[in-house]
Parts: structure tokens; C-alpha cells; sequence
């Protein structure tokens, strides 16, 4: 009997140390569960905030991919606006180019007509001079007539 004894009681120990290794491992199997489902939930709003960000940043590629098409086609504009005032300068260029030519031109025949007009008036005066020589003879004979 005190065999049996022993054994019910070194059973007894044993299934009290059963039962606070059970209960400890209960206990850290809650406060694992615990921790799992903190962590899962912190999972679940980092992916939840990973995924807003996501499209976020699909918005804002979009919005700048638009932006971008609408400054290409700027910068295709002010390219063309470019080009042709380029032509236009180089038409301006060449009109001014001929009227220079033609300035120079007019300011060399004026220059001749100037000379012309001083030659013509250096005629005039000699001729005036010998028309008034040739009255004031024709007077002196008028009057010996």
C-alpha cells in the first residue's frame, strides 16, 4: 500500500508540475496569440497603408504623365513658334539686306545729284553773269543808237 502510495503521490507531483507547465504554456501561448494577432494586425495596416501609397503614387504618376503630354506639346508649339520666327528673321534679314542696297544706292545718286545741281548752278550763275554782261552791252548800244 505505501508503494501505491508513493506512486499516487510522486503521479500527484508529477501531474502538478503536468498542470503548471500547462498553465505557464497556456499562459505563453495567450500572450504569443497576442502578440500574433498585434502583429497581424500591424500587418495588415502597414499593407493597408502600403497599398493607399501605392495608389497614391499611381495617381500622381498619372497626373504627371498628363502634365507631361500637355508640356510636350507646349515645347512642340514654342519649337514650331521658334522656327518660324526664325524664318521670318531670316526673311527681315534679307528684305533689310535690299533696302540697305538700295539706302546706299539713293544715297550715292543723291550725292551725284548734289554735285549735279552745284555744277548746274555754277553753269547758271556764269550764264546769268554773262546775260547780264550781254544787257548791260545791249543797253550801251541801245543808247548810242
Amino acid at each position: 500500500l505505501t508503494g501505491q502510495q508513493q506512486e499516487i503521490n510522486s503521479l500527484m507531483q508529477r501531474k502538478s508540475a503536468v498542470d503548471e507547465e500547462n498553465a505557464r504554456l497556456k499562459n505563453e501561448f495567450g500572450n504569443l496569440n497576442r502578440k500574433f494577432k498585434d502583429k497581424s494586425q500591424e500587418l495588415k495596416d502597414t499593407e493597408e497603408c502600403a497599398q493607399k501609397k501605392e495608389e497614391q503614387n499611381r495617381l500622381v504618376i498619372k497626373n504627371l504623365e498628363e502634365e507631361n503630354k500637355g508640356l510636350n506639346i507646349c515645347c512642340a508649339d514654342l519649337l514650331s513658334d521658334l522656327e518660324k520666327l526664325r524664318k521670318q528673321e531670316a526673311q527681315w534679314k534679307k528684305e533689310k539686306s535690299g533696302k540697305d542696297t538700295t539706302i546706299k544706292n539713293l544715297e550715292t545718286d543723291l550725292a551725284e545729284t548734289r554735285e549735279e545741281i552745284k555744277r548746274l548752278r555754277s553753269i547758271c550763275s556764269n550764264l546769268s553773269s554773262q546775260v547780264n554782261v550781254k544787257q548791260e552791252e545791249l543797253f550801251q548800244k541801245d543808247c548810242n543808237v
